[in-house]
């Protein structure tokens, strides 16, 4: 039965406005953790099939949304890992000395108001590569993480740069037994 199913806790900040202006990371599994992306060999992730249309499904996001910057990313065998931003006034690195306050808007309310929040961001790619690979690849959900100011900034960025390299020591390797 369904209603016997775990009940997920929410992780996303209930009143924090995803549509808003900031830097985001953004995590998302494919479903079981299946390596579909492709593999890394010594260090460097080389991409298949479905592994290259998932970096070009990412790097078309900002002609499907005129605010966003994809600052980083990378692709791992079941994983991707990206630094989105969203931006309507000019871009500005994040400040080390004011972090990002919330506010009680929603993301439905920044839906509302026509800016696309990270959950529309994320359906959207999800969709376009399950639908360029012609079968759902993605788990259910997506992690996500508002970067607060140019410290958080700088370890995010040289995580996901240096992933390829950490792969044996990463939590979504399944050969991994730490």
């Amino acid at each position: 039965m369904i209603n016997n199913l775990p009940k997920r806790k929410p992780t996303r900040l209930k009143s924090y406005n995803y549509g808003q202006n900031g830097y985001y990371f953004i995590t998302i599994c494919t479903k079981d953790r299946k390596y579909l992306f492709g593999k890394i060999i010594n260090g460097i992730m080389t991409l298949n099939e479905y592994g290259k249309i998932a970096k070009n499904e990412i790097n078309d996001m900002p002609k499907h949304y005129k605010n966003i910057v994809v600052d980083n990313f990378v692709i791992m065998p079941n994983h991707i890992h990206i630094i989105l931003i969203i931006v309507g006034a000019p871009l500005a690195a994040p400040d080390v000395n004011t972090p990002k306050s919330t506010n009680d808007i929603t993301e439905k309310a920044g839906a509302a108001s026509g800016a696309p929040t990270i959950g529309n961001i994320v359906r959207e790619l999800k969709s376009g590569i399950s639908k360029k690979c012609r079968f759902p690849i993605w788990q259910r959900n997506y992690h996500d993480h508002i970067i607060r100011d140019q410290e958080d900034y700088k370890k995010i960025y040289n995580y996901i740069e240096n992933n390829p390299l950490q792969w044996e020591l990463d939590c979504h390797n399944l050969s991994n037994t730490n």
